[in-house]
């Protein structure tokens, strides 16, 4: 066993006596160690549990003959977060969580690992940890938040930010707006909807790092104990057969998340965070590797905010089990994978006994909502590293879009705009030097999509932005542009005025300025001095790629 390291043998009475003093006996030093990567705190509806969800796969793994260890991690709750300065670390933070996971396993030299998380950058930083440690490991959340009501109609948070912009124009009152931020959250859990929380956590389990349904039971269900100790059960079994994290998260089980991606219609968030997790596993997954999953793998639910089903929805309808047999019917999805379940997805998906109970919620692999992905990888001048949007959430209207560029230099910039009624129909919003490097960290921006919406223009104004955007945002936001502008992407060098060109079915995004007015432009250019410039995000925006390879720290 690899914790025999740390406490076997003559040499090691020491670090036995540490272990004592913890209440370890004999029989448990004889036992596999096992890591619980908790990531449970105070300040995270979507991780206020996690605490009963770690006690649970504590059980299994003493059940089944291990000794669990718990420790902690960080996490930002992005909602919280959004919208200041604050949303500047969310991004940078899973880096951080990512090395103080790898820190723990190598000190401790855990046999295996069990990672519990809910949310946003916190799933993908410990499973880029799975990557780069691989021993035997499994992902289990805590769960999707149920739905809230507003008049007998099914909100969420996303709600509740647009509702800041219908109170800003007066469509609603003050006391609607209390309403609705007092009844879009009912709970704990991860955001209702196929935000990018829930989106990574169904995502697991078509990377096989998860067990069936781990993305949609309901936080605040009795089968989500259930799974939890169940995982705890499980993990011992990979550690007997020896199954480690890069057995399970190959580059057919990418394939397989990217083709789940688009059958969800998932967060844009995923172009991040996929190539980010392959790349620690040296297997190369990049942005335009998700364009022919798009042009190949239908949409096959409408979840919000792409439409009015939420993930208790897709639990009752049979959750990723049900979507992947959907997907296997036309052969979009590797059944040969194997999965922590410690047999094939083939096997897992019949063992769990999957099928679609809800042809309303999930579609008919020959009857899907959109007969492309959810995802759309937009190339061209603007973009030619690629920049990503999530089609199936943008009115069909605005699908193709031509228009006036309104330059802004960062997100608070574009929000007073918007707010102020300063953004007219047919615009184009540019808001730059929020990337990577040039946020830095690369704030997720729901503030503003929100207030398109609120402000009743999300069906005839367009945002592109070299930042990146929430799970919630709807409407045709366009996240992602590579090369950023910090790094001298042709968006730049955009002003106000340019004509800028969006055709999603043909995948295009372009600038309409001549090539000889641009090199004018790139002359006098220099890039704008980051807005933090000490401590951790200043150290980050030295260190991290590009978007397009998932904002990675890249290796040496």
């Amino acid at each position: 066993m690899r914790s025999d390291l740390v406490k076997k043998g003559a040499q090691r009475a020491p670090h036995r006596s540490l272990f004592r003093a913890m209440g370890f006996d004999n029989w448990e030093l004889k036992k596999p160690l096992i890591g619980i990567a908790n990531s449970f705190n105070e300040v995270i509806p979507g991780h206020i549990h996690l605490d009963k969800i770690a006690d649970a796969v504590k059980r299994g793994v003493y059940a089944a003959g291990g000794m669990p260890v718990e420790f902690n991690t960080i996490g930002i709750c992005d909602g919280i977060a959004m919208g200041h300065v604050g949303m500047k670390y969310s991004l940078p933070s899973r880096e951080l969580i990512a090395d103080s996971v790898e820190t723990m396993v190598q000190a401790y030299q855990f046999d295996g690992l069990v990672l519990i998380a809910s949310c946003d950058k916190i799933i993908p930083g410990m499973l880029i940890a799975a990557m780069r440690m691989n021993i035997p490991t499994i992902f289990v959340s805590g769960g999707p938040m149920l739905p809230g009501k507003a008049k007998k109609t099914n909100i969420g948070l996303g709600q509740v930010f647009e509702g800041v912009a219908l109170f800003n124009r007066g469509a609603i009152s003050e006391n609607d707006l209390t309403a609705l931020e007092c009844e879009a959250c009912p709970g704990s859990g991860s955001c209702s909807g196929m935000f990018t929380a829930n989106t990574m956590s169904n995502l697991a389990e078509g990377l096989g790092i998860a067990l069936p349904m781990n993305g949609s039971i309901p936080a605040v269900y009795a089968e989500r104990i259930m799974l939890a100790k169940k995982t705890g059960i499980k993990i011992m079994e990979l550690v007997e057969k020896d199954i480690k994290a890069r057995d399970v998260m190959t580059k057919k089980a990418f394939d397989n998340a990217m083709a789940l991606d688009m059958a969800l219609g998932g967060s844009t968030n995923t172009t991040l965070h996929l190539p980010a997790i392959a790349y620690y596993g040296d297997i190369d997954v990049q942005l335009k590797d998700f364009a022919p999953f798009t042009e190949k793998v239908p949409h096959l639910t409408t979840l919000a905010p792409a439409g009015p089903h939420t993930i208790d929805d897709l639990y009752y309808a049979g959750g990723v089990p049900a979507v992947m047999t959907e997907l296997a019917k036309k052969k979009l999805v590797h059944m040969d994978t194997i999965t922590v379940n410690g047999n094939t997805m083939e096997q897992t998906l019949k063992e769990c006994g999957a099928f679609n109970k809800n042809t309303d919620v999930i579609r008919p692999i020959d009857n899907p909502v959109h007969a492309t992905g959810g995802l759309a990888v937009l190339t061209g001048n603007l973009a030619p590293d690629g920049a990503v949007v999530k089609q199936a959430a943008v009115d069909p209207s605005m699908m193709k879009h031509s228009g006036p560029a309104r330059v802004f230099n960062s997100e608070e910039e574009a929000v007073d705009a918007i707010m102020d009624s300063k953004i007219k129909k047919g615009d184009v919003i540019v808001i730059r030097y929020e990337g990577p490097k040039g946020g830095p960290g690369m704030r997720e921006m729901l503030t503003p999509t929100s207030a398109v919406a609120g402000m009743g223009l999300d069906k005839d104004v367009a945002l592109i932005t070299d930042g990146r955007f929430s799970g919630a945002s709807r409407g045709s936001s366009i996240g992602h542009i590579s090369p950023e502008a910090a790094a001298g992407g042709l968006i730049a060098f955009i002003n106000d005025g340019d004509t800028i060109e969006i055709d999603i079915p043909n995948k295009k995004l372009e600038l309409k300025v001549s090539d000889n007015e641009i090199a004018e432009r790139k002359k006098s250019w220099k890039p704008l001095q980051p807005k933090i410039t000490t401590g951790y995000v200043a150290r980050y925006a030295d260190l991290v790629s590009s978007a397009n390879l998932g904002a990675v720290y890249l290796k040496k």
